[in-house]
């Protein structure tokens, strides 16, 4: 399928660390994945490889018809403003912004009008429970909230894939499923991939399928059923 994300053979190391040793997955459009692994494991340079943050020193990553790592550094970044939609653990939002404005930030890079953009950011934020809250900067929200924001903010521009590096990681327990049944049931309406690394097998549950990597390669792969 044209949106299915194809990793082979990707090699990554950084001096004498080998941090991806030869290692292939594919994740299919529409589908949720979660990557989970010790510190140092190499699962963020995997979701960075994956996504064209970084190119890896060998092997081939693919969305669909693209390669991805084929594209130069300009390609690649063009790529991940239009297709990729991303989540980090501190939200990663700008202080200086509303709720609103942090949303509608991606459609600006790609040349939406500015009161068209901010009407899309706040049905996003009315559609995650945000409604009324678009005036709001980020350090006037709580932790749940503005993660929620990010979440708006990675989906806003209809992205193939979005991609959480520790979505929860800085929330309490209960905000942190809430965030997560949020997260997955609204890439899973609007049709995007999800890829999710994270150390918390709870949280990994919300997907439906695990892939556990150590010393650089994936350990194991299993379904696990169908989410939450």
């Amino acid at each position: 399928m044209k949106n299915t994300l194809n990793a082979t053979h990707l090699v990554k190391t950084y001096g004498p660390v080998r941090a991806l040793n030869d290692v292939s997955i594919t994740v299919e459009s529409g589908s949720s994945v979660a990557i989970m692994g010790p510190s140092g494991s190499g699962k963020s340079t995997l979701l960075h490889a994956l996504s064209g943050i970084l190119r890896p020193d060998s092997g081939t990553v693919n969305l669909g018809p693209i390669d991805v790592t084929g594209l130069s550094d300009t390609e690649r970044s063009k790529l991940r403003r239009d297709r990729f939609g991303f989540v980090f653990q501190d939200g990663q939002l700008v202080d200086e912004l509303t709720a609103a404005e942090n949303v509608a930030f991606p459609l600006l890079l790609n040349g939406w009008k500015r009161g068209r953009a901010l009407k899309e950011a706040e049905h996003w934020l009315k559609r995650l429970g945000l409604d009324g809250m678009g005036n709001r900067k980020p350090g006037e929200m709580s932790g749940g909230q503005a993660q929620r924001v990010a979440i708006a903010r990675a989906l806003v521009h209809k992205p193939s894939v979005v991609f959480a590096d520790e979505p929860t990681g800085a929330l309490d327990q209960a905000t942190g499923h809430e965030v997560m049944q949020i997260l997955t049931t609204v890439c899973q309406m609007s049709g995007a991939s999800l890829i999710v690394v994270t150390h918390d097998l709870e949280v990994a549950k919300w997907c439906n399928r695990l892939v556990e990597i150590r010393d650089a390669i994936i350990h194991d792969d299993r379904k696990l059923g169908v989410g939450r």
